[in-house]
């Protein structure tokens, strides 16, 4: 791959405007404040072991049902602990909004890829069960 085609250049300085984007710049910083929540920490801890607490038993040959049932209880509890963080919430907020920056794009350069005008190209907007962002589950752009 030639690395000073004008294609690759264009790449990276899409790249640059990316990172130069509130909505890249406020993700970050709720990452940044989600790893030094120490309550919110505690909790994904917890639901980790739970997991895999749940996950081992589950893989015996006679799973323990009562330990099952008390471990998704468990895990269910402290989910809604999860959701109902103020920096888990806004953190989901921020994603969502970088999220469908990215989806916007990749939409747009492929609609460009199949050879639609650059410049008048327009993703169709984003409707309730429509792009994943994940190709392989996908019927088609447009």
């Amino acid at each position: 791959m030639d690395q000073n085609s004008e294609v690759i250049k264009a790449a990276r300085a899409l790249g640059r405007a990316i990172q130069a984007d509130e909505r890249y710049t406020e993700y970050h910083a709720q990452r940044a404040k989600n790893d030094e929540d120490l309550e919110l920490n505690g909790l994904l801890g917890k639901l980790s072991i739970l997991q895999t607490s749940y996950q081992n038993e589950s893989e015996k040959e006679t799973p323990d049902q009562e330990r099952l049932e008390k471990w998704d209880e468990d895990f269910r509890r402290i989910y809604g602990e999860i959701m109902l963080n103020a920096n888990m919430r806004a953190y989901g907020e921020k994603k969502q909004a970088l999220d469908d920056l990215m989806s916007y794009i990749m939409n747009l350069i492929t609609l460009c890829v199949n050879g639609e005008d650059p410049e008048t190209a327009e993703p169709k907007p984003r409707t309730e069960g429509s792009c994943t962002g994940s190709c392989s589950t996908c019927g088609g752009c447009g």
